[in-house]
């Protein structure tokens, strides 16, 4: 995730990163300009067509498509804001979650090594789920010393959560915690699950291919169109105009696409390994 001062917005306009949207976008421009220069040329140069030609009409047409297609980008980025929104929320709470774990577990045990135990799986939980949402290869992951075996064939979260709850169980079965603390201690395991499966649903459930893709499809024919009815009133000066129109309406699209899977590699995304790693010094702290 970029990390920025929101208040230093001055250096935001001669700053590019390797995600801006006007680096992906410059291929797209440039055949966007040759495309307003040839039908700039075609109508002012060779078939000579003057204001009252019926494509300067085209104009009024854009006016009105110009409010539509605003209001449907507004609702893009909305949409994909909360799922990038909602995916932080599910991360804080599997912060707040982890450290109430932690912090009950350190006054129910009293043996150290049973404490170990702990120390290690809960932080670990968290790195294990950064990784199965980003996709990342997981066969074996070693956390400091002791290393937590998982099957690359099954659901791995699960494993780390089933781990921790065989051994809170085994701890009840040896009459070391009492069932009151066993019922305490299973409701916050069952929000482990419950926050994996709502990023999950997340991460599997992307915005509908149909919606997506008619948006995409009706700024490609507005901006295509554009040209037909600026040229006559602002001549090759057109070129800049419907490219930098292009520029905008696309970005937002873009945007869009990066932040509705908040559980990427992408540099918007959100930074769920490093959320891991302050949730593995938190719990460190407290047992």
């Amino acid at each position: 995730m970029v990390q920025y001062n929101p208040k230093d917005w001055i250096t935001f306009i001669f700053r590019f990163h390797k995600s801006d949207t006007f680096r992906q976008l410059i291929p797209m421009m440039i055949f966007i300009g040759l495309y307003t220069y040839g039908v700039a040329y075609l109508e002012l140069e060779y078939w000579k067509l003057s204001e009252k030609s019926p494509l300067s009409r085209i104009t009024v047409m854009h006016g009105m498509l110009g409010f539509v297609i605003s209001l449907l980008l507004v609702f893009r980025t909305n949409t994909a804001y909360d799922r990038w929104w909602e995916g932080r929320k599910l991360w804080g709470a599997l912060m707040n979650n982890s450290r109430n774990l932690a912090i009950k577990l350190s006054v129910i045990l009293q043996e150290n090594h049973e404490r170990e135990y702990f120390r290690k799986h809960i932080p670990g939980y968290a790195s294990v789920l950064a990784k199965h949402l980003t996709n990342v290869e997981t066969g074996k992951q070693l956390f400091d010393d002791v290393q937590i075996d998982i099957d690359q064939q099954k659901h791995r979260p699960n494993q780390v959560a089933a781990k921790i709850f065989h051994k809170i169980n085994d701890l009840y079965c040896r009459k070391l915690i009492t069932g009151d603390q066993l019922i305490v201690l299973n409701n916050e395991m069952q929000a482990l699950t419950d926050i994996c499966g709502a990023c999950e649903r997340i991460k599997n459930t992307p915005i509908p291919y149909s919606y997506s893709a008619f948006i995409k499809k009706f700024i490609f024919f507005y901006v295509m169109t554009l040209p037909f009815g600026y040229v006559f009133s602002l001549g090759y000066y057109a070129i800049p105009v419907v490219i930098f129109i292009f520029y905008v309406l696309a970005s937002l699209e873009l945007i869009a696409e990066e932040i509705e899977d908040p559980f990427g590699l992408d540099a918007n995304d959100l930074p769920v390994e490093k959320i891991a790693s302050n949730i593995k010094r938190h719990v460190e702290e407290i047992i």
